[in-house]
C-alpha cells in the first residue's frame, strides 16, 4: 500500500517540496521508506497528489506529479457534538467519527462529564485531537481533514445551534432513525458522556426543538453511541 501523509501548507502545482521534519522523520525513520518511494500527498484542500521521496542525507523531499481531484466526503454532512469522555475514549470516538464520515467534532463540557477542560488544558487537547483527525485521513483515504471545534460547554453551543436539525441520542428517544425524514442541510449528532444527560439539559435540548432518538433497545456507551449513530446516518443518508 502506498504511503499517505497530510503536508502542512498548501503543495504547488509541480515541482519539488521539503518535507516538514515531522513527516520526514516518519517516513524515514518510522516506515523506512527508501529514495524513489510512491507517495500520496494531501494538503486538505481537496484532491490528491502523486509523488516520489527523495532522500537527501537525514531531510526528505517529495517530486511532485500528477494532482487528482479525488474525493471522498459523504454527502451528509454530520457534525459530531460529544461531550468530553475520559481516557483514550475521546481519542477513539475522534478517530473513528473521521472515519465513518463526519465532517467536524465539537467537544463540549457537559452537567455530567468526569473529564473537565479549561485554558491551556483545553487547547493542548483540541490541538491533540486534531492531529488524530489528520492521522485518520491518512489512513482512511480522506482528503479533506474534519475540524475539531475549540471546547465549549454545552448550553452554550445549544444556544448557538437553536435553529439547526439536532439529534439528541437518549436511551428514551421516541423514534429512530428510520422514521425521520432525509435532512436537508447539515446534521448535528449529540452524545452524552459517561453519565449520560442530566434532566435539565434534556429540558434544555426540548425547549431549544431538539429531537431525541434512540438507538435500539440497548444503552450504548458514551464511545460507542455516537459512533453507531454515524453508521447509521450513513447508511440512511450517505454514502453507504
Amino acid at each position: 500500500m502506498i504511503s499517505r501523509f497530510h503536508f502542512d501548507g498548501s503543495l504547488p502545482a509541480s515541482g519539488e517540496v521539503a518535507l516538514p521534519e515531522a513527516l520526514a522523520h516518519h517516513a524515514l525513520r518510522v516506515l523506512r521508506l527508501h529514495d524513489g518511494a510512491p507517495l500520496v500527498l494531501f494538503d486538505g484542500q481537496g484532491g490528491e497528489v502523486e509523488a516520489r521521496l527523495v532522500v537527501r542525507g537525514k531531510a526528505g523531499f517529495a517530486q511532485l506529479g500528477e494532482r487528482r481531484a479525488v474525493e471522498r466526503e459523504s454527502p451528509l454532512q454530520v457534525v459530531l457534538v460529544q461531550a468530553l469522555a475520559t481516557g483514550d475514549k475521546m481519542d477513539w470516538v475522534v478517530q473513528k467519527a473521521v472515519e465513518l464520515g463526519v465532517s467536524a467534532i465539537q467537544p463540549v463540557q457537559a452537567e455530567r462529564s468526569v473529564l473537565r477542560l479549561a485554558g491551556e488544558r483545553a487547547d493542548k487537547r483540541q490541538a491533540h485531537w486534531q492531529q488524530v483527525a489528520v492521522a485518520a485521513c491518512e489512513q482512511c483515504g480522506r482528503n479533506r481533514i474534519p475540524e475539531l471545534k475549540p471546547l465549549q460547554p454545552l448550553l452554550h453551543w445549544l444556544a448557538a445551534h437553536r435553529d439547526g436539525l439536532n439529534y439528541v441520542l437518549a436511551p428514551g428517544g421516541v423514534a429512530g432513525f428510520g422514521e425521520e425524514p432525509r435532512p436537508q442541510a447539515a446534521v448535528h449528532l449529540l452524545v452524552g458522556p459517561e453519565g449520560g444527560w442530566s434532566e435539565a439539559e434534556m429540558a434544555a435540548f426540548d425547549a431549544a426543538g431538539c429531537r431525541r432518538v434512540r438507538l435500539g433497545p440497548r444503552v450504548l456507551r458514551t464511545e460507542t453511541a455516537g459512533l453507531a449513530a454515524l453508521a447509521a446516518l450513513q447508511a440512511r443518508w450517505g454514502d453507504y
